[in-house]
């Protein structure tokens, strides 16, 4: 199965897997699953990052493709059909433009979002798969 982490579970696996919860772990250490990774996640981090409202703890968001790769997770693009098309997700029940793309990312790509943002969970009913 796929799953496209969100931002915060990214973050969280990589520096505080406590966080997570024990089914997302399960997922996350199974290595049938593809667990994705996309570059709308690195374009959040390195914002947030550059406005000091996120601490990586000695990390720089630089590394964070290769750390990615080391730990078994793959990367995807945003391709030009995912953002000609975003228009497209007609629910706004969340204001947040990067978890809106990553969540028209994984109904577009049939994929299961990981995220325990329950603005991002309300999504269901226009198709998005969400586990936390």
């Amino acid at each position: 199965m796929s799953y496209l982490l969100d931002s915060h579970t990214l973050i969280w696996a990589i520096m505080d897997p406590g966080k997570l919860s024990a089914k997302v772990r399960r997922i996350l250490e199974d290595t049938d699953n593809r667990v994705l990774v996309s570059s709308v996640s690195f374009w959040e981090i390195s914002l947030k990052y550059s406005l000091g409202k996120l601490d990586l703890q000695g990390i720089v968001p630089e590394q964070l493709p290769k750390i990615i790769i080391q730990i078994g997770f793959e990367l995807i693009e945003l391709l030009p059909d995912e953002a000609a098309t975003y228009h497209q997700l007609e629910a706004n029940w969340h204001r947040d433009p990067f978890d809106r793309m990553l969540i028209w990312q994984a109904i577009q790509n049939k994929m299961t979002i990981i995220s325990k943002d329950s603005h991002v969970a309300s999504y269901k009913s226009v198709g998005l798969k969400v586990i936390w």
